[in-house]
């Protein structure tokens, strides 16, 4: 935590609550992953991952849970920093969530309205422009990370900026004032790094490429998303061979030639992330070696690696141990990790797979596609890389995915709706036991008849009174408890 953000975690804020947990007067703390009300004998923690929405008016503070409504009023004039200080929390978690990294290259505020799985959602929020997206942070719950590997049109003007993405959304944004210029140059400049460093990635592996081929690609396969290999072939065969001589030396290919024995493998998607030099085992040296704090200059990192190798000579100690040395026994990484999608004989399943480190196990991921490859492709590349290629969460059930360990991972899935969608259709994994019970037991659950989805019934919603927090039927439209009318609702 930030030295500011751990100062404004101990301010303590003096208000009086109504709420489903706690009521009356209570003390109020904002921390890093969450806000306590702690009254005399109660005391509600409710971590921002439950939070859907919050307002302030006419100094009162409105948070509206999944566990109810909390109402805080006669906070003074303490109503205002307190919301601040709640909605900078509240949005530093999302950007967690969203693994936002890097500096805020440009910031606005506005109206927006945003298109998805035609539904529309529109009001007030400031938006910020980083190195590989948009993020938008309204208070009412419909935080957005717009990724730019995935915007396929923009559309500006004197007044508004929208961006489209491959799935059908568009996000506008309005009103922006005299930021509307300086926005859209920022999203724009950006778009196009990215589109420049893909391109660069591409003509690396295959330096035969065009221009034109390597700018095709990257609108199918920027940021690790996977593309069929018959399209790449249909663009550049040169580099759809060079792209299969990478997968020759890595562990994923006996399972891309595995795929290609049982489905057609110019149906076969495949998407690849290039390995980070900077690998887990760069992060410390060796056993009992001081450690560089993080952000400590490069000057004064050197001089303390002298210092260490000075005293273990004169000690007659071990020196430092070069990286590349401590590491000489580990296996070696894959310069790519590469994964894939194979569809299905029948279309209505997806297998994805990923290239594994050494001594991981290996399983394979089977996904409902409702008889649409293409789309249900389209909806996992936005998944995965919404959540840095976390694979391991898409399968995550509920009751796992809410554990305090995996908040990042569920308000992520909450403000996502391509993790909504892939993690609904994830149907069970096919572990890599030998090769011949792996393919056996492959077959056997992609060759099944799809079952229908079901539908959730709607349930109706419990209402509380704004007053007390006591429930009121459905069909009364004032509390038996204390009189006053209610409006305050959940599921």
């Amino acid at each position: 935590m930030a030295p500011e953000q751990e100062k404004k975690s101990k301010v303590e804020y003096t208000a009086q609550a109504v709420s489903p947990i706690v009521n009356g007067e209570v003390k109020l703390k904002v921390s890093e992953n969450s806000f306590t009300a702690a009254g005399v004998l109660d005391t509600a923690e409710v971590p921002y991952s439950n939070v859907n929405a919050m307002e302030f008016k006419d100094y009162v503070v409105i948070i509206r849970a999944d566990d109810g409504d909390f109402v805080f009023s006669r906070m003074g004039s303490w109503a205002q920093p307190f919301y601040d200080a709640l909605c900078e929390a509240y949005n530093n978690a999302m950007l967690r969530a969203f693994f936002v990294s890097g500096g805020t290259l440009f910031m606005a505020s506005g109206d927006y309205r945003f298109t998805e799985d035609n539904k529309v959602v529109n009001g007030k929020t400031p938006v910020r422009v980083y190195g590989n997206c948009v993020v938008a942070l309204p208070p009412d719950g419909n935080s957005r990370r717009i990724p730019f590997c995935f915007v396929n049109g923009m559309d500006k003007s004197d007044l508004e900026v929208t961006l489209r993405l491959n799935l059908g959304e568009s996000y506008t944004f309005s009103r922006l004032g005299y930021n509307t210029v300086g926005f859209a140059d920022a999203v724009e400049k950006q778009i196009r790094s990215v589109h420049e460093k893909a391109i660069a990635v591409f003509k690396d592996i295959d330096p035969m490429l065009t221009v034109s081929q390597a700018s095709q690609i990257a609108k199918l396969m920027s940021e690790g998303a996977a593309a069929p290999m018959g399209q790449l072939i249909e663009i550049a065969p040169s580099f759809a061979a060079a792209l299969q001589e990478k997968m020759a030396a890595a562990r994923s290919f006996d399972t891309y030639k595995a795929f290609a024995e049982v489905c057609d493998p110019a149906q076969i998607w495949i998407g690849f992330k290039k390995n980070d030099a900077r690998s887990e085992g760069q992060k410390g040296g060796a056993e009992g070696a001081l450690s560089m704090p993080a952000g400590m200059p490069k000057e004064v990192g050197g001089l303390l690696s002298s210092v260490q190798n000075l005293m273990g000579s004169m000690t007659g100690g071990a020196t430092a141990t070069p990286v590349a040395e401590a590491k000489e026994n580990e296996p070696e990484r894959d310069p790519y990790l590469f994964w894939m999608i194979a569809p299905s004989p029948n279309g209505q399943y997806a297998a994805v797979e990923f290239a594994v480190k050494p001594g991981e196990c290996a399983a394979t991921f089977i996904y409902r596609t409702n008889g649409d490859i293409s789309s249900s492709a389209a909806y996992l590349n936005r998944a995965l890389e919404a959540i840095d290629f976390k694979r391991e969460v898409i399968p995550m059930t509920e009751e796992e995915i809410r554990k305090p360990e995996n908040t990042d991972y569920y308000m992520a899935a909450k403000h996502t709706s391509a993790m909504q969608h892939i993690r609904k259709n994830f149907v069970g994994r096919v572990i890599h036991y030998s090769p011949e019970s792996w393919k056996r037991d492959l077959t056997e659950m992609w060759s099944a008849e799809a079952p229908p989805q079901v539908q959730p019934q709607p349930q109706m919603q419990k209402r509380f009174c704004t007053a007390c927090g006591a429930e009121v039927p459905q069909d009364s439209k004032f509390c038996g408890k204390c009189g006053i009318m209610a409006l305050n609702q959940r599921n």
